[in-house]
């Protein structure tokens, strides 16, 4: 059974990719914001690997304190703590000759961040309260939707860490540069929850509206966002609420750009456009009446940009975003050189199939 569910190229990329790795038995780091489904993919890995008969164990790192995760991780003797009433194996003897999936590895602590280091390195581990070395043989599949490296020049994330989970990088792409798959996605999620909500999809009758509005949005929750959204539809038997919440969220630009990317943030503009600017400067300075017309033609361009994206290639809606006329963003669009051919900016028209019992 395919897990990841997309005909995208950014969806057969990311397969294939899968495919390639699957069997090499080298530590993998997948990455991608919140909700794009990271864990899927490392499911995948393990499904299409030789270890696919064996354990595939996961273990939410952010979802413990360091103590706690590390006699979950590595288990525990008898005695080793109060309540420690007698022995148990950790995550990784349960995952022995299968794949450990550490889910948020950039959010444990950096004392276990080294217990882990040495477990990398020499496969084996004492349990908490132990004295006996355990010898196991683990794939380990990490995820983070941190940027790690940043994380290591703050202090908060080990380099010889970063460099033995990250043999292999795996990126998941957000639903946004994927919107062709969204149609599939919706189909995924009806028949998925039409037994434990009770619901026939054929009972519910989604409109090219709703998809037109799907398209438009930017998706800061990703496939977990979308996949609330048709519960959510399912459970209501009516999609004008969702159609509604999502034309104001989609007018007032509200979660345009997921938090990961803080793309709307003026020190990130500010940066690019100075880096650009002064790119290549040398002792012979321009005008500032010159630097002043680079920056704004960079700034404009950047926005224009973004303002594509966030009306899937509509340029009518993005000059009303823009508050400029039709024909202004037209001869902008000319003089700055942005590409609008068909597949850079995802158009908002998506054909729709729904199931039917």
């Amino acid at each position: 059974m395919d897990l990841i569910i997309g005909r995208s190229q950014p969806i057969q990329r990311l397969k294939n990719l899968i495919k390639q790795v699957a069997d090499t038995g080298l530590n993998v780091l997948v990455c991608g914001e919140s909700g794009v489904g990271k864990e899927l993919v490392a499911r995948s890995l393990h499904g299409q690997s030789n270890r696919s008969t064996k354990p595939f164990v996961k273990v939410n790192c952010a979802a413990l304190p360091g103590e706690l995760l590390e006699s979950e991780l590595f288990g525990y003797e008898k005695g080793a703590f109060t309540g420690a009433s007698e022995a148990k194996p950790g995550k990784f003897e349960i995952a022995d000759k299968g794949a450990i999936f550490l889910d948020e590895i950039g959010d444990m602590s950096l004392s276990l961040q080294a217990k882990l280091l040495q477990v990398l390195q020499d496969s084996e581990f004492c349990r908490v309260g132990g004295i006996r070395d355990v010898k196991v043989d683990v794939w380990v599949i990490c995820a983070t939707h941190h940027d790690l490296e940043v994380d290591i020049q703050k202090g908060h994330f080990r380099e010889d860490l970063f460099y033995r989970i990250n043999i292999i990088k795996i990126k998941v792409p957000p639903l946004r540069e994927r919107k062709e798959d969204i149609p599939l996605l919706v189909n995924h999620f009806l028949e998925k929850y039409m037994t434990s909500l009770n619901r026939n999809p054929a009972d519910l009758r989604l409109s090219q509206e709703l998809f037109d509005c799907f398209s438009k949005y930017h998706w800061p929750g990703n496939v977990r966002e979308l996949e609330n959204y048709i519960q959510k539809l399912m459970v209501l038997g009516d999609e004008q609420p969702v159609i509604e919440e999502l034309e104001s969220k989609n007018l007032r630009g509200v979660d345009a750009v997921a938090p990961d990317k803080d793309w709307d943030h003026e020190e990130y503009l500010l940066d690019s456009i100075i880096s650009d600017v002064t790119k290549g400067l040398s002792d012979n300075f321009p005008s500032l009446k010159d630097i002043k017309k680079k920056a704004q033609a960079r700034a404009e361009k950047v926005v224009i940009e973004e303002a594509l994206r966030r009306t899937a290639g509509n340029k009518r809606d993005a000059a009303k975003l823009l508050q400029i006329s039709y024909k202004a963003i037209l001869y902008k669009i000319r003089d700055y050189g942005i590409n609008v051919e068909p597949g850079e900016f995802l158009t908002n028209s998506i054909q729709v199939t729904i199931p039917r019992s």
